[in-house]
């Protein structure tokens, strides 16, 4: 028996034909079901839609502690109506950044779906020794500040080796590593244990520092919101040219709107008291600079590739342990920093610095503003709205003379609740199967 391969009808082409014949169709139904064009499609409803579609999938990104910051501030001004004043929301932002720098850090951790439990140690540290540099030892004072931070992210590296590269749990390396570098601040402070630092020196002046002038505080909310409006919208110009879903010019408009009224209002809240902190400048900037990092570099993308799947990322040619190491000094430089900024709201560096709730309160903060405890999931930002949520509480209970066990009590309560939402989130997620 012979083929007679010319009289073989070919396979069907009908199918791609169709696509070839009929691309308007192929776009409509694209276009049909992409949830991200629902608000260019429907307007007003579209937004509605939108947020039913995520509330289905468990896609609660940063809406929950929003709402609950609103709640917390609306209680306290019920409560005391010092609490909105501009000193105290003042004080809130002074006394946040110390804290928040270190939870910074502990984002890059928790994407990695890792912990470290030195950061508060290693933020004693580094204040110890600067100190130690720049008034025992006669160094000048930025001198000593580099080599703390760097000393800071030295320190995050060699637990990153210990867990990257012999395999030891991160966990049990850093709780050795918060016992470790305890005894090395104190043993660098001292007998006498305290080094007071000069008020007018670089470290004092990170937290009582204003930029009196009002044009300052407008200028940045000016800067802030320019920024924001143009990079997103040059971003969604180049999805839409590269024909991908972009947000509508509507929307990045109003979110725009959003971010002003709350710039603004900061602003002018700054201004009725002494103006503009340095604080709060340096803590937005390394907001966005590690934002950016983040969300904007492949280095970025390979955290959060780790977070997802270690081995998945092995195969695409990540270098997990690399990648493993630098987040962890990642890690211990922003603990560094950290600690510079709480020495010098006390100026000081005592055997104190690092101890207390000061670890729980920066692994709280990321954990509350919305990172994920199980990896892949977060955002540098959600460091500032969980320390705003801490911290606020706590100056709230302080208003109301409210004994320190209740604003542990609360403050528990508060990261308990975070957890299970961030659970209950993840099973959502899976059963819409976006997980």
């Amino acid at each position: 028996m012979s083929l007679d391969k010319t009289s073989t009808p070919p396979e069907d082409p009908a199918p791609q034909d169709a696509v070839v014949e009929n691309p308007e169709a192929a776009t409509a139904a694209v276009t049909a079901v992409d949830p991200r064009l629902l608000v260019r499609e429907q307007g007003l409803m579209g937004y509605w839609s939108e947020f039913k579609r995520k509330m289905k999938a468990g896609e609660l990104g940063s809406m929950p502690v929003i709402v609950g910051l609103a709640i917390i501030c609306v209680i306290f001004q019920v409560l005391n109506s010092n609490f909105l004043s501009a000193q105290n929301i003042n004080d809130i932002t002074i006394t946040m950044v110390g804290t928040g720098m270190i939870s910074v850090g502990i984002v890059f951790v928790l994407l990695l779906g890792e912990i470290d439990l030195s950061v508060g140690s290693v933020s004693g540290a580094a204040s110890a020794l600067a100190a130690v540099l720049a008034v025992n030892q006669g160094w000048p004072e930025w001198a000593a500040v580099l080599l703390a931070i760097a000393s800071g992210a030295a320190i995050g590296a060699l637990h990153g080796f210990f867990f990257a590269v012999l395999g030891a749990p991160a966990f049990a390396v850093t709780l050795a590593g918060l016992l470790f570098w305890l005894g090395f601040m104190l043993k660098v402070l001292g007998a006498d244990g305290t080094i007071n630092l000069d008020s007018d020196g670089l470290v004092g002046k990170l937290t009582t520092y204003y930029f009196s002038d009002v044009a300052a505080a407008y200028g940045l909310a000016v800067v802030v919101v320019a920024v924001f409006f143009l990079t997103s919208f040059l971003a969604n110009r180049r999805r839409e040219a590269a024909g991908v879903p972009a947000r509508p010019l509507s929307d990045t408009v109003l979110r725009t709107v959003l971010l002003a009224v709350i710039s603004f209002a900061a602003a002018y809240m700054y201004n009725q008291y002494k103006g503009l902190p340095l604080a709060t400048v340096i803590f937005l900037v390394f907001l966005i600079g590690s934002d950016f990092v983040l969300r904007r570099t492949a280095y970025g993308r390979k955290i959060f590739a780790l977070g997802g799947s270690v081995e998945a990322s092995r195969r695409a040619g990540i270098n997990v342990t690399a990648v493993r190491i630098s987040v962890f000094a990642i890690s211990g430089g922003f603990a560094a920093i950290g600690g510079l900024f709480l020495a010098s709201k006390i100026a000081s560096a005592n055997q104190s610095a690092g101890t207390g709730d000061l670890l729980m309160n920066a692994i709280a903060a990321a954990v509350i503003g919305g990172t994920s405890l199980f990896g892949g999931r977060g955002r540098t930002w959600n460091a500032l709205l969980g320390v705003l949520v801490i911290v606020s509480i706590q100056y709230g209970l302080q208003l109301e003379s409210i004994a320190e066990p209740v604003k542990y009590m609360i403050t528990a309560a508060v990261l308990l609740t975070t957890v299970v939402i961030d659970s209950i989130t993840r099973k959502t997620q899976k059963t819409a199967g976006r997980a």
